[in-house]
């Protein structure tokens, strides 16, 4: 009784693991009986378990090449091919940053204003399934499942995480134990375990889920053509985690967990970001903070329909970006330049944060720290391409890139933000807008965004400013950019909770819980298909988008403040060396 007196939140915390533990055991074990059955082959068909069913080819259009889109069936076993046109060159046959941004069969056009898809696209994204209603089954979208679920959890977790940083606020919440790395493990792993066991049921969206089931097979088959052959835009990084993906599902025994293991990575990566905040949080802040920073990242809504609900691979990419960041925040300007390199090989949304390192090369005044940084980058990209280089121009990176950047020609692609709340949802960006384009005026807030946060940055003369910097760039490109998806903000919640270990300033919690309120609202809302593409601001757009913008402003405010306050910044030195005993 003495033990489990002293230890109370060791085993508290044990037994949630063997609880979840358990859950996910059950839940795994059901899909492999539940008569799952899968061909590898690349006219699969998958089926996961009640509520994951996936097929490829099922109801609607997928997209083919760029130059049109190929209907649903066309896919088969006995062409051989991946059920995208190969493309006749390097970067063609791609497919739009989020999966589900396809032209249904029905539709024949891009939404919007009735115009055509970008030039050289040959697919659109829709803004709503079925017209901007709830969607139920089938297509790209989600199969409209726990929707209710989601949100009463979601409302759930407000109530308890509020309740819980006011009674650490007011010296309530205690964790007297000395082994704290092990509950903080325990929590993590206990996070890991119901992940796991939710994902297989949970069809995520279908048409992302259909494209990374078919890189996965493409890139099993054969990096050197992958791009030839596949609908892909994504740079390489994440091919090498799908051309495992598709080595593994080749055994039978793993094959009913296709949908789990393209979802896996990202949940992995929610635990690894979770685990580094708390690093960063336990230098700067008491241990009972910096355990509700963690959990509040492993457990937010926000990243929970992210990853295990949607399937995408934004929880990844954040790991690699907040892996960059506290490179910079430490002065490891080399580390810097591999993680930040890893990120733009993961999305082209990584070149956000490249100002980000070069000001903290700026800060040093050295030529020397710019051409390691510069070799390292290098060197990473050669490597990283080198395998998918067979047969093509030197160029051919370049352009996957230029080709999904302007993938989207659109004031904004159901992203909550300014152009958003102003109804140019698929608005064509070059239409004027106030004497320019919108197009013009996302430029006019980038180069604004990044000149605010180099001069700030520079001013503080302190290393962990950069969390800062990195903040409002990608908060400021969001909110007041063209051409933004809904999931780009992912990241923000991340960095204002990193910002916030470091500055101890209460507004960046207040942000922190402000981000992921928002990214939870725009990724519900097209998850669930309850966006519009005829421009109309609903009050979710309308709530979220004044919310991003109040929380732009208060970041402004922050930053001003803090470059001001020299005395106020952490000691990033003495956070190198060990802890004192």
């Amino acid at each position: 009784m003495n033990l489990l007196k002293n230890h109370k939140w060791i085993a508290g915390l044990t037994l949630a693991l063997l609880i979840s533990l358990g859950v996910c055991i059950y839940s795994l074990a059901k899909v492999s009986g539940s008569g799952a059955s899968a061909d590898t082959g690349f006219g699969m068909q998958w089926r996961g378990g009640e509520g994951a069913s996936f097929r490829s080819g099922e109801r609607g259009a997928f997209p083919g090449s760029r130059n049109g889109s190929q209907a649903a069936g066309q896919q088969s076993a006995t062409d051989g091919s991946s059920g995208a046109s190969a493309a006749s060159g390097s970067g063609n046959g791609r497919r739009s940053d989020t999966a589900g941004e396809a032209q249904s069969a029905a539709e024949g056009s891009a939404p919007g204003s009735g115009q055509g898809a970008a030039a050289g696209s040959g697919f659109a994204r829709p803004a709503g399934m079925n017209g901007g209603g709830r969607f139920s089954g089938g297509g790209f979208g989600s199969d409209g499942q726990y929707g209710t679920a989601l949100a009463v959890y979601a409302a759930m977790f407000a109530g308890l995480l509020a309740a819980a940083f006011y009674y650490a606020k007011a010296g309530k919440l205690r964790i007297n134990e000395s082994r704290r790395r092990l509950v903080v493990g325990l929590l993590l792993a206990a996070g890991l375990c119901l992940k796991l066991a939710a994902a297989p049921w949970i069809s995520g969206y279908r048409g992302d889920i259909h494209f990374f089931t078919t890189w996965a097979q493409a890139a099993a088959k054969s990096l050197g053509t992958f791009y030839d052959t596949s609908s892909s835009d994504y740079p390489p990084l994440y091919m090498y985690i799908l051309y495992a993906t598709g080595k593994i599902v080749t055994l039978p025994q793993i094959a009913p967990y296709f949908l789990t293991l393209i979802k896996l990575p990202s949940i992995i990566a929610d635990a690894v970001t979770a685990g580094l905040l708390y690093k960063a949080a336990s230098r700067y802040l008491r241990f009972e903070t910096a355990f509700l920073i963690a959990g509040f990242y492993m457990f937010n809504p926000a990243v929970l329909i992210n990853a295990t609900f949607w399937g995408q691979v934004d929880s990844f990419f954040t790991m690699i970006v907040i892996a960059s960041v506290l490179a910079m925040t430490r002065q490891k300007l080399g580390w810097a330049a591999f993680f930040l390199t890893l990120s733009i090989l993961m999305k082209p949304q990584g070149i956000i944060y490249t100002p980000v390192l070069l000001f903290a090369l700026l800060r040093t005044g050295k030529p020397w720290p710019w051409l390691k940084a510069a070799a390292i980058a290098a060197v990473t990209t050669i490597i990283a391409a080198l395998p998918f280089s067979s047969g093509k121009s030197p160029l051919w990176l370049y352009q996957l890139y230029s080709g999904t950047v302007n993938e989207y020609p659109y004031a904004s692609v159901n992203a909550f933000n300014l152009f958003g709340l102003l109804g140019a949802n698929y608005e064509d960006s070059s239409s004027t807008f106030l004497l320019f384009s919108y197009h013009v005026w996302g430029l006019i807030f980038i180069v604004a965004a990044t000149l605010l946060s180099g001069w700030c940055y520079l001013r503080s003369r302190s290393a962990a400013f950069a969390s800062l910097s990195a903040l409002l760039l990608i908060s400021g490109v969001f909110t007041f950019s063209s051409s933004m998806h809904e999931r780009y903000l992912f990241p923000a919640a991340a960095l204002a909770l990193l910002a916030y270990a470091y500055f101890k300033d209460k507004r960046l919690l207040w942000m922190a819980f402000g981000y992921s309120a928002t990214i939870f609202l725009n990724t519900y809302a097209v998850y669930f298909g309850y966006t519009s593409r005829d421009g109309h601001v609903g009050f979710l757009l309308f709530f979220s988008a004044l919310l991003n913008i109040a929380l732009c402003i208060m970041l402004v405010k922050v930053m001003l403040d803090r470059s001001r306050q020299h005395n106020d910044v952490p000691n990033l030195e003495a956070a190198l060396l060990p802890e004192r005993l």
